[in-house]
């Protein structure tokens, strides 16, 4: 069958039928033409790359308006033109009551014929890249593009499925690198807003005397360089999403700029003279306490309860250690497709190391340390030695980890020993001469230690 998109046309009439399908293929479509409609119905049902039927209105057996509301009926994804040899008002009133998207009067016009095909054919494909663009959206921004399946993520996901439809504000809190601008985009996605507008502006990131023409817009001359009307984002957000990412870097003058846009729904433009009505769902991210900025009077205390109408606040990496194993091979997995190399797999010491770092810089930090191992690796287990060396050398938590070990539960000398071992091959990235040589201790003494831990299943086959 032809790559192009099907239509069938549906007549009893043999010379119309004919001169319809040759118009038809002259513009690339492929064909295939039906004297009678039944035939013509068991053919659409199971050949899905139909897209288009030109259908006679009457026929004899079943009609056309009969095949329309088969088709409606079974919800078949079928645009329908029907054609009448009548040509009054009442039979084209009569096709486009019952579902037609088009129709046609006899002697058929083949150009008009072409054009109408054509054009439902557009529209058919407009409305499936829309969906398929809706899809990836869905997939890259939606929740499922957020990994974790901790009790303290489940319980965000249960918040946002309930805030994301609402109108109201929200407050989203979290360290660096927690996602923040995943879960607004995710929460706009879920919203009735999805098809309109998400924008993201960083507050901290921007000059405070451009911010105010980012926030606000300006019209042309409202000062030096303004050489040309500019929308700014709380326009260009109408009827989507205004995401504002550090929120607690708003100068108190910009605050009160904003509070009066969320209180009466109108922006005026820097060096303007009219209000605006705007329509957006404004949601806002920071890092620090809000609280505390306010009892400091750095931060309004009017804007702070206008933005926490509600508040998220997302995990830091560290209270969900549960989800670091799920992370970890998400993103190695997305980094092994980007890079065109072999599935790449944490070992059990490797992912242990992981999880005994301190991760300030949360999710984003994970992801980091795992792409530059992506980067250097070429498939397969990846050990602790494949590790950066500011995670694979222990860093705070690991040192944090010994102290307790060393001072709060009792530790056997042996114990102690193979601590030492494995960190030191870890450092050395297994090289065992070297290790060795580190430890003051000979090769085959460190080989009959090593052997000694795998038989009582205390190093993994495949690692140092």
């Amino acid at each position: 069958m032809s790559a192009a998109p099907w239509v069938i046309v549906i007549d009893d009439e043999a010379g119309s039928r004919q001169s319809m399908a040759i118009a038809l293929e002259r513009a690339g479509l492929g064909v295939r033409v039906f004297d009678d409609a039944e035939p013509a119905l068991a053919f659409v049902e199971r050949e899905s790359r139909v897209r288009l039927a030109v259908c006679d209105l009457r026929m004899p057996g079943m009609d056309g308006l009969a095949f329309l509301n088969r088709v409606r009926a079974q919800e078949l994804d079928l645009a329908v033109i029907l054609v009448t040899g009548f040509g009054t008002i009442e039979s084209a009133v009569e096709a486009m009551r019952v579902g037609a998207d088009d129709y046609l009067t006899k002697p058929v016009d083949l150009y008009e014929l072409r054009s109408r095909v054509l054009k439902l054919i557009e529209n058919w494909q407009l409305r499936d890249e829309v969906t398929n663009l809706r899809e990836m959206l869905n997939e890259r921004f939606g929740f499922d593009a957020i990994v974790g399946q901790s009790a303290a993520m489940e319980h965000l996901f249960q918040q946002m499925r309930q805030v994301a439809p609402s109108r109201a504000s929200v407050l989203i809190l979290g360290e660096s690198g927690t996602g923040k601008e995943l879960v607004a985009k995710a929460l706009h996605q879920a919203s009735p807003r999805r098809q309109e507008r998400f924008l993201a502006l960083n507050c901290g990131a921007i000059p405070n005397e451009i911010l105010e023409s980012e926030l606000f817009g300006h019209e042309k001359g409202s000062f030096t360089g303004a050489v040309g009307r500019k929308i700014g984002k709380l326009e260009l957000a109408a009827r989507g999403t205004l995401f504002l990412d550090e929120i607690s870097e708003l100068v108190p003058e910009l605050q009160v700029k904003l509070l009066r846009v969320l209180e009466e729904r109108q922006v005026m433009r820097v060096g303007g003279s009219r209000m605006i009505d705007v329509d957006f769902r404004l949601l806002a991210a920071t890092n620090r306490n809000l609280e505390e900025a306010v009892a400091k009077g750095s931060f309004r205390e009017d804007l702070y309860y206008r933005l926490k109408v509600v508040t998220l606040t997302i995990p830091p990496l560290r209270e969900r250690l549960d989800d670091l194993p799920l992370l970890a091979n998400h993103f190695l997995r997305e980094f092994a497709a980007r890079e065109g190399k072999p599935e790449m797999q944490l070992s059990g010491r490797a992912l242990k190391r992981l999880s005994e770092h301190r991760w300030q810089g949360n999710v984003r930090e994970l992801r980091n340390v795992l792409e530059t191992v992506a980067v250097f690796h070429d498939g397969g287990r990846i050990g602790v030695g494949d590790l950066p060396d500011d995670v694979r050398g222990g860093g705070d938590a690991t040192l944090e980890s010994r102290v307790q070990n060393a001072f709060g539960e009792p530790r056997t000398m042996a114990e102690i020993e193979r601590q030492a071992i494995l960190e030191t091959l870890g450092r050395t990235g297994g090289k065992r001469a070297q290790a060795a040589r580190a430890l003051g201790i000979g090769v085959r003494t460190l080989q009959r230690k090593l052997k000694d831990y795998r038989e009582q299943g205390l190093l993994e086959d495949g690692e140092t």
